[in-house]
């Protein structure tokens, strides 16, 4: 398949107001939640194309989809062109899948250290002959997440967006940093205009967005074709619902009620437990439960309770309590 009938990707139809790939964050329940909040496409945690190769079962669950959550993308991770086609080739075939996205932007070191991740940055010719054969072997849109560069000695975003393009990519995303940045400091909004610039295709901007305004900021500053929200969506789901109504409406829901937090909070833990188990909900919802309450009074004390019980129903009795008190 080359670039000339490479699928390209409904913006019109989807919208524009995405959810990041992020380990250990977008599972499924995550996904789904966000969807009904208002997310246009999610996009799936970070998936091994070798691990894939290999038939490792725990990738497979990752890879996992719903009808809830269409549209969505898998993401792929790799740095070995063969490997990540056949990865491609198998999810393409997937009926829930809209689209597969290849990351050549994560910075943790336990990828960059196998020339995955932001590390292919360094290395144009690689990406080149990955795209190529992503594209070639997928039935549906392939897109990519890159970031600014490996340093700011190598700003070489526009570059490696450009050779995407050439190789078929459907649309680019970039986060506004540099590997060497990881998630400190400001995102770069220039260089995402400037890859806005240099493209034909749509660009998704990423970094940074925490509130409407942000978003909204992103859109006029850039260009770009749609934003793409990671850590800001982190027990705020309704970060989706609220970009859509401010950029629409020039207005939002700046508070949410006690009573929806609490909505929210035992339906990600319904979804968790339909989906991972009543154990494997009880351990991963901490982390969810901590960033839902991040800021509200008392909260470090529910956080320290919920942390220390094992039993589900308690954990959701003890968050139940505290938000109709305070």
């Amino acid at each position: 398949m080359n670039r000339n009938t490479q699928p390209h990707i409904p913006l019109t139809t989807w919208g524009n107001i995405f959810l990041a790939p992020m380990a250990g964050v977008t599972d499924l329940p995550f996904r789904v939640l966000c969807k009904e909040k208002g997310a246009s496409l999610v996009y799936t945690e970070m998936v091994s194309a070798k691990a894939m190769h290999y038939k490792d079962k725990k990738t497979f669950e990752i890879a996992r989809t719903h009808p809830d959550e269409m549209p969505i993308g898998v993401q792929i991770f790799g740095h070995e062109p063969d490997i990540m086609a056949e990865a491609a080739a198998w999810l393409s075939k997937q009926p829930n899948i809209a689209l597969i996205d290849i990351n050549m932007g994560c910075p943790a070191p336990k990828i960059v250290k196998n020339g995955e991740g932001a590390a292919l940055m360094r290395k144009p010719d690689l990406v080149r002959q990955i795209v190529r054969e992503t594209v070639r072997a997928s039935q549906k849109p392939v897109t990519v997440k890159i970031r600014k560069g490996w340093d700011e000695s190598s700003a070489n975003a526009a570059q490696i967006a450009s050779i995407c393009e050439e190789e078929g990519a459907a649309l680019v995303t970039v986060h506004g940093r540099t590997r060497d940045q990881q998630y400190s400091g400001t995102v770069d909004l220039d260089c995402i205009r400037k890859v806005k610039q240099a493209l034909t295709i749509p660009v998704t901007g990423n970094g940074d967005i925490r509130s409407p305004e942000d978003a909204l900021r992103m859109f006029e500053e850039t260009g770009c074709d749609a934003v793409m929200v990671g850590r800001g969506a982190q027990g705020n789901p309704w970060i989706f619902e609220n970009i859509v109504s401010y950029i629409y409406n020039h207005t939002y829901n700046r508070n949410v009620s006690n009573q929806e937090r609490l909505k929210t909070i035992l339906k990600h833990y319904e979804l968790m437990e339909k989906y991972k188990g009543e154990r494997a909900a009880m351990l991963e919802m901490r982390k969810h439960v901590a960033w839902y309450l991040q800021g509200l009074p008392g909260s470090a004390r529910v956080k320290t309770e919920i942390f220390k019980t094992c039993d589900i129903n308690h954990a959701k009795r003890i968050i139940r309590e505290y938000l109709v008190s305070i």
